[in-house]
């Protein structure tokens, strides 16, 4: 019986830590479209600037319908940025991950005290159960993600270990009594 109460933990945190990389990885996609959107608008800025003062100079009826072309067209990005902003719902993942990661470390807390012993498993399932309505609260205000951001944090849990260390990693952040390879 407890060994399904911790094979639900394991899922349980195994779900959080896949949904935690994703909203980060669905912020640092928005954060992109958001700077890539801000240098087309000051190349169209630039540009149609460049056509203003041609202008001036020139007769051109080819510079004023590219200028007119480069204005109206930075206008309708500016339009679409109004009512898009993807910098604010970078910082709404961001957000989101951020909380996740608190619920993600307590689950794996929780797995600790409960594989050791030091949770029976009624108060095991009483702290899952808590942690599980906490991670309905988050998902109910998280933004959704998108299938791009998923298969990134796939990639990253899966390919690259994000989240996985060594024990020689591990004993580069410790004091000498506490690492493992000094340990006999």
């Amino acid at each position: 019986m407890d060994a399904l109460l911790e094979d639900q933990i394991r899922e349980c945190l195994g779900r959080v830590v896949y949904t935690h990389k994703t909203h980060e990885k669905m912020a640092d996609l928005c954060a992109g479209t958001l700077r890539r959107f801000k240098i087309a608008q000051i190349v169209l800025s630039a540009l149609a600037t460049c056509g203003v003062v041609s202008l001036f100079l020139t007769d051109e009826v080819l510079a004023k319908i590219l200028t007119a072309l480069l204005s109206f067209t930075n206008l309708v990005v500016a339009g679409y940025m109004k009512g898009f902003d993807p910098g604010g719902t970078a910082q709404k993942h961001r957000d989101a991950a951020a909380l996740l990661w608190s619920v993600r470390e307590s689950y794996q807390s929780l797995l600790t005290d409960f594989v050791r012993g030091a949770l029976t498993a009624s108060e095991a399932a009483s702290r899952r159960d808590e942690l599980q309505v906490a991670v309905a609260r988050i998902y109910q205000g998280a933004p959704h993600t998108s299938n791009k951001a998923y298969k990134t944090a796939q990639h990253a849990l899966k390919e690259l270990q994000d989240y996985t260390f060594s024990d020689e990693e591990l004993d580069k952040f410790l004091p000498a009594s506490l690492k493992k390879s000094g340990r006999v």
